[in-house]
């Protein structure tokens, strides 16, 4: 899709913020960092990836979850400016392994990430998130009925799925549509608190801390940076089947990767959580079809914005979790067909073969259903671990002689 920057994408970049903003500013809240420091580094790092990727690939990078407790721990034990300079490090192993790719081809990405390991790992990026958008929808974690909630995020989804069906412009706009429509629904129903609104100011820096070198933390982070890596891998493959552009051939996958590894830097530089691309948003470009980079860099702009203007973070605050439950229980969804669609797409590949079987079936379930290895001070998880679980068993169980279908991937 051709970079288009102009005033008609600025309501997809709204639209992209409002998805992302409430697990956007969830991560520094869990791990002790700044919210409005984690909104700057999102604009400024998405912007950066786009500098990177030469405008080309439609991503949104903000807050990355796969961190929370590696941050959690090192905050605990080194201190917030300590543990940054443990997270610059992640970035840069990004940055290495896409350096990597650079210099000697993309043979071994090839080989290691077939449709039955990339279509399943996409597949679990949207149901491993599936539990949050319920939750929330369910209103787990306020002080609301679950009833009330269950009715605001239903006619937050109904709309949601309504606006998608229909024709004309309602079609293009059908998470603002929703959440204005959930919210006001929010309204007579009592369950929105306009307190952040009051309280936070028009204008106001965000609380900058500058980063302070540890060997401790650097080496504690290392490790931890491949569980992002690969889990970009799986992004860009999903977007790539959504839009019908090979991104792993242009831009490149190690550009992207590269721009992922940079904006993770360079929101460490700042006191912000590492950045990787957003499912969320992901998922909206997917539902909406609207495929223009450009929409991201008007997010951006409106992430920075509210980053600096209080009352802008203040409004989005107000907004109930169970509307953003709502739309998520789409989003995710939407992604998880896209993971669907990846396997179907690998057309001969014969999923009676029980070698195909047994990768697809770990996948899915270590992903899903919260498989964890290792401790409190290094674990992986999540994502993460469903991709180098399906690497692992595709790699070590016997091939079939039956040539396997052809990817993304194959066309670089």
């Amino acid at each position: 899709m051709k970079y288009e920057f102009n005033l008609k994408s600025a309501p997809f970049g709204l639209q992209a913020i409002c998805v992302a903003f409430g697990s956007l500013v969830l991560v520094p809240i869990l791990t002790g960092l700044s919210p409005s420091v984690a909104l700057f580094t999102a604009g400024i790092g998405t912007l950066a990836f786009q500098i990177i990727t030469r405008g080309k690939i439609p991503l949104f990078l903000a807050s990355s979850f796969a961190y929370i407790p590696a941050i959690q721990y090192g905050v605990q034990h080194w201190g917030i400016a300590k543990t940054q300079s443990g997270l610059i490090t992640a970035g840069i192993v990004q940055i290495i392994v896409a350096i990597f790719i650079r210099t000697f081809g993309y043979g071994f990405i090839k080989k290691i990430l077939p449709p039955v390991v990339i279509g399943p790992v996409i597949m679990v990026i949207g149901l491993s998130l599936a539990p949050v958008g319920v939750n929330m929808a369910r209103g787990i974690g306020t002080d609301h009925t679950e009833n009330t909630c269950l009715l605001v995020s239903g006619i937050t989804l109904i709309v949601a799925m309504w606006s998608v069906m229909h024709k004309g412009w309602l079609k293009l706009f059908p998470i603002i549509i929703a959440i204005a429509v959930g919210y006001v629904a929010s309204i007579f129903l009592g369950i929105v608190d306009f307190t952040p609104l009051h309280n936070n100011a028009w204008l106001a820096t965000p609380n900058f801390t500058a980063p302070v070198f540890d060997w401790s933390a650097v080496l504690y982070m290392i490790p931890i940076a491949l569980a992002p890596t690969i889990e970009h891998i799986g992004d860009v493959s999903a977007i790539s089947s959504a839009t019908g552009e090979n991104y792993f051939k242009d831009p490149g996958l190690h550009a992207t990767l590269f721009g992922d590894g940079f904006a993770t830097s360079l929101a460490g530089f700042f006191g912000g959580p590492p950045n990787t691309s957003y499912s969320e948003v992901t998922g909206a470009v997917i539902l909406t079809k609207q495929f223009n980079p450009a929409i991201m860099t008007w997010a951006s702009i409106v992430a920075i914005a509210v980053a600096f203007v209080g009352k802008l973070s203040g409004l989005l605050a107000t907004v109930p979790a169970p509307v953003i439950g709502g739309m998520m229980i789409l989003l995710f969804g939407m992604i998880t067909t896209v993971g669907i669609k990846e396997l179907h797409k690998a057309g001969k590949h014969d999923l009676d073969k029980s070698r195909n079987m047994i990768i697809i079936a770990v996948i899915l379930v270590f992903g899903i259903g919260g498989m964890t290895f290792g401790n409190e001070s290094f674990h992986i998880a999540g994502i993460g671990l469903a991709a180098i679980t399906g690497i692992v068993l595709n790699a070590i169980l016997p091939k079939s002689n039956e040539p396997e279908p052809k990817t993304p991937l194959e066309n670089i």
